[in-house]
């Protein structure tokens, strides 16, 4: 057994006894219903940390992702509800915008050597700004005569499995994470990403195309944190862009280190950034049964994450 397998197996022990202690302080936590929506958070947060964990494989940080969710969101939003067009044409467009803002931030930090933080921290606010400019910092939504119930029940509908209602979102997040899983551990491209990630300079020394590799897993991030806006927007089915997807990224990027991703780059896998995002939504719940004030939320969750990274 490697590291990373050690670090997942640990992982999922204390989300085990995390999980027991609430259950035993409170059994709401074991209702069907409750599993349900925490299993659906699972999914909606795990395919925009599966994203920004690549990244962070190559020694990079992402921190747009919340406000392209909420950017990509609007525009989402705005093709199928105001200007009529095909959902499928629509999702096509916004993984589109996607990819290519992936590009835009890869091209500037592999080609213009501009580093990652600046480039995404500016990512942050000029997304964030042109989504209230989009909307004119109105909230954009479903109104009551739309209809879409196809993409409703591919996104946030539920298949009822043994009795147990699952969430599209998981299914979803169970693709991505085998697609990625298989990338990452069993392809040429992914032993290239932890090379960029671990050292840079020696994997373009050795033959690797550095660059394009930077390039490869920004564009792979912002695919797939645009598969994710659409699916958040359809489970909000309303988006109000000063705050939709605020602090995302931070979840993010704890998934991913409490995943066993190091911010140096080179190390990381994709089960720990599931089982990352799984004891983070179990971290949530915990608070919401237990009556902590919202506001405290945010300690509560930042407290546990600071002492399971330094037990590890």
């Amino acid at each position: 057994m490697n590291a990373l397998q050690k670090k997942d197996l640990s992982l999922l022990v204390l989300i085990i006894v995390v999980g027991t202690v609430v259950a035993l302080i409170n059994p709401r936590f074991l209702l069907v219903g409750n599993i349900s929506n925490t299993a659906n958070q699972v999914g909606l947060f795990g395919v925009f940390s599966i994203a920004e964990a690549f990244v962070i494989i190559t020694g990079g940080i992402e921190l747009s992702v919340g406000s392209v969710i909420a950017l990509l969101g609007v525009v989402f939003i705005d093709l199928i509800v105001n200007h009529g067009i095909n959902w499928i044409a629509a999702c096509a467009f916004v993984i589109a915008g996607g990819l290519a803002i992936g590009a835009v931030h890869g091209l500037l930090v592999s080609r213009m050597h501009i580093q990652p933080f600046v480039v995404t921290l500016c990512g942050l606010l000029i997304y964030r700004g042109v989504a209230r400019y989009y909307t004119e910092d109105a909230t954009a939504g479903f109104g009551f005569s739309s209809s879409f119930p196809t993409l409703e029940w591919m996104t946030a509908g539920r298949t009822n499995i043994l009795n147990f209602p699952l969430p599209h979102s998981v299914v979803v997040l169970f693709v991505v994470g085998a697609v990625a899983w298989v990338v990452l551990h069993r392809s040429v491209f992914g032993r290239y990403l932890y090379a960029v990630g671990k050292n840079e300079e020696a994997a373009r020394y050795s033959g690797i195309r550095s660059g394009r590799i930077v390039v490869s897993a920004y564009v792979i991030c912002g695919g797939l944190t645009a598969l994710a806006a659409i699916l958040i927007a359809m489970y909000t089915r309303s988006i109000s862009p000063a705050v939709h997807g605020s602090f995302y990224e931070l979840y993010a990027i704890a998934a991913a280190v409490l995943g066993g991703c190091s911010l140096r780059g080179g190390e990381g896998s994709i089960m720990g950034v599931v089982l990352g995002t799984i004891l983070l939504q179990v971290l949530q719940n915990l608070v919401n049964l237990l009556g902590i004030p919202s506001s405290l939320n945010f300690a509560v969750m930042g407290t546990v994450i600071l002492i399971g990274v330094l037990a590890d």
